[in-house]
């Protein structure tokens, strides 16, 4: 087949490595271009890379004015290119880019929960991979597409899909997911599937039980609600899934991540003061900012965490009882409290509310991972006590972005912090309760 003629076929569907839409808008793109390899001496890193490979390579076009640096007139090849990648001709069929970018920054690794993953690789069960957003999910998977290169699996094996992509906007239901799928994959070899934010997909769980039965596959897939994800997982995968939960950074991964961005933390005190204020988001992480700036980005992820995983998903009508449910919760973090403690709360500020609104609203909170429940547990009588709960954030940051800075929660948002921490490490956690105290 043609150069030209191939490329053209694999970018008509191709699926892009999600480093690379981060990098470039393709809003922006108004032609692509193929370049064949040629004989002689490559003119960029981007051809030498493809020479190497015997690749053809990738361009977007981005500029079609005159190449300012020679003042020649524009032309096809003369035009302002952005190298995109490389793609392997034999592997097409199946649209996945190999992204080349040689100023591209290392992904930080996150090796406890790849360590976590990787007893499972290759085991039939369901992997699925929760917790809130921007929390590291994708990035999670990421690092898992680069354990299975490194054990030797072939790009053509491994297919990614992000549901919250426009890309991917027409694999809106099971039986077009199921139809997507089965035209890049056969019988004759083991295939990958990695679906992340798989609950945007209507009746998901029947696509992912067929693709159990029919085709030689290990699935990975993420969500940001818990109750969606469960209670279908339940219903068509009983018995058939394990689940990862995803938290934010612990102060153990922060202080990894300064150290990869060569930044000082010899002061280790200081280094958990700042991380107690900024909390453990990993794009807060990844650049420097400012304590006003890192909470306008943690209150953007709590609305979008807020609108999407808990009002559109619980049908809320009353968003604004809804977010000072939120409030009640984080101006209580650390203290026991139970929905009739929110229900008396409000009827003192002169507003009925039903008990059980009360605990819905917070079922609902729980289920997008912006509030971790704890029951308590009676030590005497070894029971767990269906009342006076604690509540605890999904990050300290958000507590700051929604709450403003008080120090008077500093005890409440340090228990919080030790909570997340053994959660990490897989323990049962409750409230300890004993003699009535």
């Amino acid at each position: 087949m043609n150069n030209l003629l191939w490329i053209a076929n694999a970018l008509n569907h191709l699926t892009l490595n999600a480093a690379i839409k981060e990098q470039h808008d393709f809003n922006l793109v108004t032609e692509w271009i193929a370049i064949p390899l040629r004989r002689g001496k490559p003119r960029s890193g981007g051809r030498t890379i493809a020479k190497r490979n015997k690749h053809p390579i990738i361009y977007l076009l981005r500029d079609t004015s005159t190449n300012q640096k020679t003042g020649a007139k524009p032309h096809k090849l003369q035009k302002q290119y952005n190298f995109l990648g490389y793609i392997h001709k034999k592997s097409y069929k199946n649209h996945y880019i190999y992204p080349y970018n040689h100023k591209k920054e290392e992904m930080i690794q996150r090796d406890l929960y790849i360590n976590k993953l990787r007893p499972y690789i290759d085991k039939p069960l369901i992997k699925v991979i929760t917790g809130i957003r921007r929390s590291g999910k994708s990035s999670v998977l990421m690092l898992l597409i680069e354990n299975l290169h490194k054990q030797g699996i072939l790009d053509d094996q491994i297919i990614y899909i992000n549901f919250e992509s426009l890309r991917f906007s027409h694999l809106g239901d099971a039986t077009s997911l199921y139809k997507h799928i089965n035209t890049k994959i056969d019988n004759n070899h083991r295939y990958y599937l990695l679906f992340d934010e798989v609950q945007v997909v209507k009746n998901w769980e029947k696509a992912i039980n067929s693709f159990i039965v029919d085709f030689n596959t290990d699935i990975y897939i993420t969500g940001s609600n818990s109750r969606l994800l469960s209670s279908e997982l339940a219903t068509f995968l009983a018995g058939r899934y394990i689940e990862l939960h995803i938290f934010t950074l612990s102060f153990s991964e922060y202080l990894f991540f300064n150290q990869k961005r060569h930044k000082d933390t010899d002061d280790i005190y200081s280094a958990f003061e700042t991380y107690l204020r900024m909390g453990g988001f990993p794009i807060l992480h990844t650049s420097n900012y400012d304590y006003e700036t890192a909470y306008k980005i943690v209150f953007d992820i709590y609305s979008s965490v807020i609108l999407r995983d808990t009002i559109q998903r619980n049908k809320i009508r009353d968003i604004e009882l809804l977010e000072r449910v939120v409030k009640y919760a984080f101006d209580n973090i650390g203290n026991t409290f139970s929905g009739k403690n929110v229900a008396d709360y409000f009827k003192s500020q002169h507003r009925k509310v039903d008990i059980n609104t009360i605990y819905n609203y917070l079922k609902a909170l729980e289920s997008a991972f912006i509030l971790h429940r704890l029951n308590r547990f009676d030590v005497k009588g070894k029971e767990i006590l269906k009342t006076q709960e604690k509540y605890y954030a999904a990050d300290t940051a958000l507590l700051y972005a929604v709450m403003g800075y008080k120090d008077r929660i500093i005890a409440g948002v340090l228990e919080n912090i030790v909570m997340l921490e053994l959660k990490r490490r897989e323990y049962q956690v409750y409230v300890g309760k004993m003699n009535n105290t």
